[in-house]
């Protein structure tokens, strides 16, 4: 019996693509657009000539040096989390004493500390040990603060593991460690892509730590970057708005080539 076509449905999805259609498309436009142009034909005409003026304008105003430094901490913060999370994850899930346990629920009390609300005495004690100004004094605070909630997804994704594959190993004599590297990581792949995007936008999207620990342009990143670029040139829209894109690209990549993983990660499946 053939189906009759669900117009409400078409229309729906037709709204739906207009309303995430529009933004998207004048966010592009406008990159691509002279600032005269922009102000005089507004935000959703068809540009009169199409420039790149603006992601090249956006480099030559310091923008790429906040660019590399962004890469740089977020590489740095992925590397702290994936460095510390999975053994801390695995001990988690395996260990059975008391004390494992209280550890990690006094471990997890670091989700229910705000970051406004320590970053005084994140000042002082980053400046106490000479780190202010400086990449690594924004790197070790925002992978600290990334830490709690990789441990509570990846603990997650590992208590999937079924504990017949533990068995199987133990019998063919494999060492702890062996079921680490062998059987725990490689199906704790959803698991490790979700705590990898996570800390990535913690790190490329941190504003506050770089704000309160950085002050010279040598040490900026990119929000800071935006900052300065809208209040330096709070009227080029079409030269902020390529910044913005810039800015977004390598996250968008992350998100990308993880998407998959990522999903079967929030969905509490790990690497299965």
């Amino acid at each position: 019996m053939r189906r009759r076509p669900n117009y409400v449905a078409g229309a729906g999805s037709l709204i739906w693509l207009f309303l995430v259609g529009l933004p998207l498309y004048v966010l592009l436009a406008a990159t691509l657009r002279t600032r005269q142009d922009y102000a005089d034909n507004g935000p959703i005409s068809l540009p009169d000539s199409l420039t790149l003026d603006n992601y090249t304008g956006a480099f030559d105003s310091g923008f790429g040096q906040y660019f590399l430094n962004t890469l740089v901490v977020t590489a740095c913060v992925i590397g702290i989390v994936l460095l510390l999370v999975p053994p801390l994850a695995y001990a988690i899930v395996r260990s059975r004493g008391r004390a494992t346990s209280a550890i990690f629920r006094l471990f997890l009390l670091g989700l229910t500390i705000p970051a406004q609300a320590v970053i005084v005495p994140m000042f002082y004690l980053i400046s106490e040990a000479g780190l202010y100004d400086n990449l690594l004094g924004v790197i070790l605070p925002t992978a600290a603060f990334c830490l709690p909630m990789s441990a509570l997804i990846l603990s997650g994704a590992m208590r999937d593991i079924a504990p017949e594959l533990y068995e199987a190993m133990a019998i063919d004599g494999a060492s702890p460690r062996r079921m680490f590297f062998q059987l725990v990581l490689p199906l704790s792949r959803g698991g490790l892509s979700t705590i990898v995007v996570f800390s990535a936008l913690q790190a490329w999207n941190g504003f506050l730590f770089p704000l309160a620990l950085t002050q010279s342009d040598s040490s900026k990143v990119v929000t800071l970057g935006l900052y300065n670029f809208q209040t330096e040139h709070g009227i080029d829209i079409p030269g902020l708005l390529g910044a913005v894109v810039l800015s977004m690209v390598p996250i968008l990549l992350v998100y990308l080539f993880a998407r998959r993983a990522l999903v079967q990660g929030l969905m509490g499946v790990g690497g299965k």
